[in-house]
């Protein structure tokens, strides 16, 4: 079975954002969400698949300065 993060966890995983920036990117489809009852969990493919797509921006796809790269 894949490995599931509830979303502090996925937010310490990604560097220590806010849970907030997490639920904005699940909001936005940026992350995808799985629920186990009423808990919402992140798969740690969808982890790797979001960090990779951050990655992979190129800089006109870059926020401006003081903003997360990776709304």
């Amino acid at each position: 079975m894949e490995e599931l993060y509830s979303v502090e966890e996925a937010a310490e995983r990604l560097g220590g954002v806010s849970k907030w920036s997490i639920y904005s990117w699940l909001s936005q489809g940026r992350l995808i969400k799985t629920k186990v009852g009423s808990r919402v969990m992140i798969s740690e493919r969808h982890l790797e698949e979001f960090i990779s797509a951050c990655n992979s921006e190129t800089p006109t796809q870059q926020t401006a300065p003081g903003q997360e790269r990776c709304q």
